[in-house]
Parts: C-alpha cells; structure tokens; sequence
C-alpha cells in the first residue's frame, strides 16, 4: 500500500505583481498547499490539513483546492480570514513577498494511515497556530511518524531576526527532515557560511538537513555524509513555487523509502530528482508542478 504525506499549512491567495506592471494577478497558492499538490501530481497519497475565511480569497482557495484532487481537511481556526500575499516579481521572475497572515487552526485530525507529517512556512510563525503545529509535530514523532519541514522564510511575518531564529531551532528539533534555501539560512545566521549554519541545525535533531542554492541545485547534510547536485539549465519564466515543488518530490522520496535517505548515493539520486522537478516549475507561471510522466520523462 502507498503511504501517506500528511501536509499542515497555510492556503493562501498570491497577488503577483511583475516588474513594470500595473495590473496584479490572483492566483491561490501557500507553501504547503502547493507541496500537497506537488505531491499529488506525483501520485502519493496526500491529505492537506488548512484553514481559509469566507471570504473572497476563500472562495478562490476552495474552487482551487477542488480542482487538485487533494483531500482536504478545513481546520477550525479562532480567526475566520484568509491570507494573502502580495508577491513582487523582478524582471527575472524572482519573488519577494509581503503578507496579510493569519493563522489560527485550533484543531489538526491527522489520518491514521500518516507515514510522513509535513509543514512549515508561514504555519511555523505566525501565533497563535504556530505553537499548536509545533507541539503536533513533536506529538507526531513520539508516535513514530517521520516529520518533515521547509522553512521557507519570510521576514516580512517576522522581522526580528533572534525571534525567528529561535522558531526554526525549535522545529529543527521536531523534525526528522528539514529543508531550507541558502537565502533563508543567510537571513536567520549572517555570521556563518551556508554549509556551516546547515550543521547547526542539523546539530538541533534532524536526521537530514537540505539546502536549495537556486540555480546553482542543491545539497544535502547528515552526520556521515555531505552531498550535492548541480541544477539542470532551463529558461526561467518565474520561481514561484519551485522550492515547494522540490520539497514535494523530497517527500515523494521519504514516503516511498518510509525513512529519510542516507548515504551518498541514495541522496545524489534523490537530490537530482527533487531538483529536475523544481526545474520544470521554473519554466511555467506559477507555482504549477510537474506530473509524475513528466517529471519521469526523458
């Protein structure tokens, strides 16, 4: 039987807003709710755990999570709004981002069949949902449940710099699998290297740490081995969701082992195929990962 990824997050609406516009465009998005989409485009198993309002970026999150073929659960949460996020694109199709956030989920019924809980992203920040996801993790691993996270940081939700430092420490130490971009580790340690800070998390209780690095690929760090893979070339049309499409196919791989990888080999392999994925959502608008027949495809 194929196991199931658990994924506990945020579903928010992006307004894209590209270098020299005028005009923003709406399109549904969040973190983790694009890797529960990743990650049914792979054909695994997922449940998405999210909260949304009734409102109209609600109403847009629903008809989108409808049309994934995602099994949702709608949490309830003690504030009823949903989030949005005003995504800047440069000219290259990079993104940064701002942020109306809420996040509030008081209840988080994860399905028996849960091999791998994943979260992260805003849903590891923002309080008062923050501590609950927390303390679920933690919950989750005591159970033998393989926990998986992605920082993903957004300094706009949280500016002090200690403070979000602290977070990520924190679910470092509730994760067996934890992912970060060179940027998100550059932020949170400006005193230490990419590789060096990567090992202080890895110090926190991972058994698997791995660093995005863009268009230069990506590598992995356990306490026996260090690994990395270039990314393949491609003509980039925008970056978004291309982390949260990595991070599904990562969690293709530990769902499908049922542990995180280990050695050399076993983690190159795995490292290319999280990369090619990412690659292909570089090429398209969006955060619109690819299929498992493309993804396979030569």
């Amino acid at each position: 039987m194929e196991t199931r990824v658990t994924v506990v997050g945020e579903a928010l609406v992006d307004l894209l807003w590209p270098d020299g516009a005028t005009e923003v465009r709406a399109v549904p998005g969040g973190s983790p709710a694009n890797v529960a989409v990743g990650l049914r485009r792979l054909e695994r198993p997922v449940t998405l755990l999210t909260a949304w309002g009734e409102d109209p970026p609600g109403a847009l999150v629903r008809e989108h999570l409808a049309r994934t073929g995602v099994e949702v659960r709608r949490m309830a949460a003690d504030a009823a709004r949903t989030m949005v996020a005003l995504a800047y694109l440069d000219a290259g199709g990079a993104a940064t981002y701002d942020f109306l956030a809420e996040w509030s989920p008081r209840e988080m019924p994860v399905p028996e069949d849960t091999v791998v809980l994943h979260t992260g992203s805003l849903a590891v920040v923002i309080e008062p949902g923050a501590s609950r996801v927390l303390d679920l993790c933690r919950e989750q691993r005591r159970r033998g449940r393989i926990v998986a996270a992605d920082l993903n940081v957004r300094p706009a939700v949280q500016p002090d710099r200690a403070a979000y430092r602290a977070a990520c420490e924190r679910l470092a130490g509730a994760a067996d699998v934890l992912k970060a971009s060179d940027e998100d580790l550059a932020w949170l340690f400006p005193g230490l290297a990419v590789a060096e800070a990567a090992r202080a998390l890895l110090a926190a209780g991972p058994r698997l740490v791995v660093v995005t690095r863009g268009a230069e690929g990506a590598f992995a760090v356990t306490a026996e081995d260090e690994v990395a893979v270039p990314a393949p070339r491609v003509a980039v049309v925008d970056t978004v969701g291309a982390g949260d499409t990595f991070q599904a196919a990562l969690l293709d791989s530990v769902a499908e082992r049922g542990r995180p990888p280990s050695g050399t080999d076993a983690l190159s392999a795995v490292l290319r195929r999280c990369a090619r994925a990412a690659s292909i959502t570089c090429t398209r608008e969006g955060a619109d990962p690819p299929t498992m027949a493309e993804l396979t495809s030569v």
